[in-house]
């Protein structure tokens, strides 16, 4: 998806806004909120660069309906290391805690160092 005409937005957006629907389709994970903003985590893929979500611990229905206390993001570039991996790594964790669970996405990018490996949030409307 492009996002030309999207706003980059930081992490802490996601503090007091409760979700109705949280969806993911590996490439990006979409947030809509109750007060119709819509929230998405994403990476605009170039050449020689790949990232995805790996993993989610927890269930993303404990992010939806309650509002969201406490959201983080948290990076490593040093472990564990990726089976078949490119030349450079970077793992991106987003920790989020509601009256529900807790919920931990996991993102890991891959590229040959030369492009980035990060992971973005958009806010979509």
């Amino acid at each position: 998806m492009s996002h030309w005409n999207d706003k980059q937005v930081a992490i802490n957006v996601f503090v007091g806004k409760t979700f109705k629907k949280v969806t993911n389709t590996g490439d990006a994970i979409t947030f809509e909120s109750d007060d119709g903003t819509v929230l998405e985590m994403s990476h605009d893929q170039d050449c020689c660069e790949h990232v995805r979500v790996e993993d989610i611990c927890g269930d993303l229905q404990d992010l939806m309906d309650p509002p969201i206390i406490e959201a983080r993001e948290d990076t490593n570039r040093k472990e564990p290391v990726p089976e078949l991996g490119d030349d450079s790594f970077t793992w991106t964790l987003y920790n989020f805690r509601t009256m529900k669970g807790s919920v931990t996405i996991r993102w890991l990018g891959e590229s040959n160092g030369y492009y980035s490996e990060s992971v973005e949030i958009w806010q979509v409307v």
